[in-house]
């Protein structure tokens, strides 16, 4: 059913094309199907006509039906192979669009590689099932249909041998690919398993050499990989009987034609050039059974390629958009959260809880608490990562779940906790904040982020190449250019999210100095470890568990808070030893 609906994209959208594939398969199918005639026309009683220009003339039409047969099958493959490109390219592109509209939820639902493995190897598999489809599927029919009126007017008596062969050959080869169906399915959950090894194993490369732990994933890999050769073994294996069964079932029917049909040559009723025709038609048919049971082969994997592809289609996003979303806001930038609470789906316990604040335009509010408190998931919230399931958070008035997308990315600039630089240049990662910044807006947004001097030393400049995920610079550098990439928007909204601890304090301290003026009438939401971090905030929120158990200045804090206090007093403990 999934197959049927995919598919159905195909021939909506590219009905013409497909009209002419199966036009021009019916002609060379047809054409083909003339030859066993013109064969048994040249053949009297056992032996070639002696006659030069009838045989010249046979000849002529054979060689003209054979160049139809080719004109019109290239052109059969040449718009099939548009037809399944352009789908290809249609379910890819629908895919890239549908993860992109995913909110963090959906895409830990699938996973990553999943995600990969459907948008590649997934629509690969349909892809080819479309291409095989158009250029070989669709003239199985008019080779069996237009095969069986000739054949049976060659001899009636042998087209027995038909009503039996067909049947007892296509119901063999079902069998055979009935069996294939679960060996394809876990085919593609083992391709999802050893995407995530390898995933795994290049982010975290400096761990694995870290902990020498080489053998282990060597070992781990391998059990992998061992597990998706054994399915595919199988699946060959199931595979390769399809070839040999149809073969057999067509010797074993041209025996049987040669067998009965000399007999009724002998007793006079047929002709030997009719038998060779009936056989060729014989061979015709069988192979164009044979034919459409191999495509029915692509079948199995298809399938379940095109059910992981309609599930993750038919999946919408848990943050959805409003159709009457408000796509201007004139307040000056003002962020509340309002009894706001968050439940990831099958926890028991809430991350977050009755969290309420407000902060202006101007001020800055920091965040601060344990691991796990919850930091991140507030964060997140403010840009629709996720949607609140409780409460509301309200920017400049508006609940931001009725704010259309480009409405409320547009005032948000973000440096997430960890910081990712996209394969490019400094100034190409730089314009994903703006796309028309100039080199002075690039320079300056640098210099507030401390990253002029080393940009600067860097070969290039701004035209540094920057590696995927910016592996190429250090984790301070890449957290400063992330920075960057943020303030050269000018956004109403700055989210840092553990922005500033890969930094030492001298430099923590020179940017949140250089940021003061170009932050004064914007809200400023910072997460961090650090108490000097935030000091000097307007306000702190302390998380705990989820829960508020402190708000305030840094002065007031320390008089009424305990855990703010623990956290104050660890943290001077700890620069006192190492002092």
């Amino acid at each position: 059913r999934m197959l049927k609906e995919l598919l159905s994209t195909v021939l909506a959208k590219y009905k013409r094309y497909i009209w002419l594939v199966v036009a021009f398969q019916a002609v060379q199918s047809i054409a083909g199907l003339y030859l066993p005639t013109v064969n048994a026309d040249i053949i009297d009683n056992g032996v070639i006509k002696n006659d030069v220009p009838y045989i010249w003339q046979m000849g002529g039409i054979m060689l003209a039906v054979t160049l139809v047969q080719i004109t019109f099958s290239v052109g059969a493959v040449y718009y099939g192979s548009k037809v399944a490109m352009g789908f290809g390219r249609d379910v890819r592109r629908s895919l890239f669009h549908q993860v992109n509209d995913f909110s963090s939820r959906e895409v830990a639902q699938f996973g990553a590689p999943s995600l990969i493995t459907r948008i590649t190897n997934d629509v690969q598999q349909v892809q080819m099932l479309v291409l095989m489809t158009c250029t070989l599927l669709l003239a199985a029919p008019f080779t069996t249909i237009g095969g069986v009126f000739p054949a049976m007017h060659q001899d009636l008596g042998l087209s027995r041998i038909l009503v039996v062969a067909m049947p007892v050959l296509a119901v063999t080869l079902a069998v055979i690919i009935m069996s294939m169906v679960p060996t394809f399915r876990l085919m593609q959950e083992r391709i999802d398993r050893i995407n995530v090894i390898l995933r795994e194993q290049l982010t975290g490369i400096r761990v694995l050499r870290a902990f020498v732990r080489e053998p282990e994933e060597t070992e781990r890999f391998r059990q992998a990989n061992q597990a998706v050769t054994e399915t595919a073994l199988r699946g060959g294996r199931l595979q390769s009987l399809m070839f040999p069964t149809a073969t057999l079932f067509i010797n074993i029917s041209s025996v049987a034609v040669v067998w009965f049909g000399s007999d009724r040559i002998a007793e006079g009723v047929m002709q030997p050039g009719a038998m060779i025709a009936f056989l060729t038609y014989l061979t015709q048919i069988l192979m164009s059974v044979m034919m459409a049971t191999w495509m029915a082969a692509l079948l199995p994997r298809a399938s379940v390629s095109a059910e992981r592809i309609q599930e993750v289609l038919h999946t919408p996003s848990s943050v959805v958009i409003s159709a009457s979303a408000i796509t201007e806001l004139s307040r000056t930038a003002e962020l509340n959260f309002n009894d706001v609470g968050f439940h990831y789906p099958g926890a028991e316990e809430p991350v977050l809880k009755d969290i309420n604040f407000t902060v202006r335009a101007g001020q800055t509010m920091a965040v601060i608490g344990s691991t796990g408190s919850g930091k991140t998931t507030l964060v997140n919230l403010v840009t629709r990562l996720f949607d609140a399931t409780a409460g509301s958070v309200v920017l400049d008035g508006v609940d931001v779940r009725d704010l259309a997308p480009e409405a409320l990315w547009s005032r948000v600039g973000i440096v997430p906790q960890k910081p990712y630089l996209f394969s490019g240049t400094i100034a190409s990662n730089l314009q994903y904040g703006k796309d028309d910044a100039t080199e002075e807006e690039m320079w300056e947004a640098l210099r507030v982020a401390q990253a002029e001097d080393f940009v600067r030393a860097m070969p290039g400049g701004l035209n540094a190449v920057i590696a995927q995920g910016g592996t190429n610079v250090s984790g301070g550098q890449r957290q400063r250019l992330a920075i960057a990439r943020a303030l050269i928007r000018h956004p109403e909204i700055y989210l840092f999210d553990d922005s500033f601890s890969a930094l030492d304090l001298t430099t923590d301290a020179q940017l949140r100095a250089a940021l003061k003026p170009l932050a004064q009438n914007a809200v400023v939401l910072v997460v961090a470890q650090r108490v000097s971090t935030i000091r000097d905030a307007d306000q702190i929120l302390v998380l705990e568990d989820g829960e508020c158990v402190g708000l305030g200045t840094h002065d007031e804090l320390i008089a009424t808070c305990p855990t703010y206090q623990e956290i104050v007093d660890s943290q001077a403990a700890v620069n006192g030893d190492e002092s």
